[in-house]
């Protein structure tokens, strides 16, 4: 597999003299496409700091940050922001779906924004919906739908199109367990079709899903692990019988 994302060095640092933050400290990260990374950590330790630099909305003080090989620091505010659009998708736990739009119109919106004919962004949609098992549900408003409906809307509308890499920022956060168990399942699968998914987490149940867990402490990573044996390794097991 191929690195979709590379922190290399990474520090970010806000505000200076007495009241500086060093948010992250030299952070080193490599996710693979089919790989899933769990990101771990106490309050404050720089999680969704490290998630906002690898999608290029804030940049690093130092470092480097690549995204499917491409340094982010050489590249203009114009670049960037194309990036995001076409090479990276976003999840989030409050799912961020547009109320007056329906599922399929909020997964399409993106590939519209980025010049895809509307037809033909509703076709693509259609298609990522029907994966998700929400055909039925893609002339439905946010309001109409459950909250894992509405998550799932939220994962389609991340990985239309020509993606490389997937953040997510406590996916299942406003989610019951049950739900936020078949949420975590769709995005190993999603990740696993190729696209290198970062997620934040304070549910060790729910790492436990992912390829591995690294751990942030005071913005540095103290550690990086293989989760133990999780629930798709029971599933696999009982189908392996």
């Amino acid at each position: 597999m191929t690195a979709r994302l590379e922190l290399r060095q990474v520090t970010k640092v806000y505000g200076s003299g007495p009241t500086e933050v060093r948010a992250l400290e030299q952070a080193d990260l490599v996710v693979e496409g089919g790989e899933l990374v769990a990101i771990m950590g106490p309050s404050g330790s720089g999680k969704s700091t490290l998630l906002t630099i690898a999608g290029s909305l804030e940049q690093a003080t130092s470092g480097q940050v690549l995204v499917a090989g491409t340094d982010l620091s050489r590249m203009s505010g114009n670049d960037r922001a194309r990036m995001r659009r076409r090479a990276i998708g976003y999840v989030f736990q409050d799912f961020n779906l547009l109320a007056g739009l329906t599922a399929a119109e909020n997964v399409a919106l993106p590939l519209e924004l980025d010049g895809v004919r509307a037809r033909a962004a509703r076709g693509i949609a259609l298609r990522a919906l029907e994966e998700l098992g929400l055909s039925a549900r893609a002339g439905r408003y946010p309001d109409e739908l459950s909250g894992g409906e509405r998550q799932r809307v939220a994962i389609a509308r991340a990985v239309v199109g020509d993606r490389q890499l997937l953040l997510a920022d406590e996916p299942t956060g406003a989610l019951d367990s049950a739900t936020g168990e078949a949420v975590m399942r769709l995005l190993r699968a999603t990740c696993q079709g190729g696209i290198a998914g970062v997620m934040v987490t304070h549910d060790a149940q729910l790492a436990s899903w992912a390829d591995r867990v690294v751990f942030l402490r005071d913005g540095r990573i103290v550690d990086q692990t293989m989760p133990p044996a999780g629930p798709e390794s029971l599933l696999t097991a009982e189908t392996g019988r």
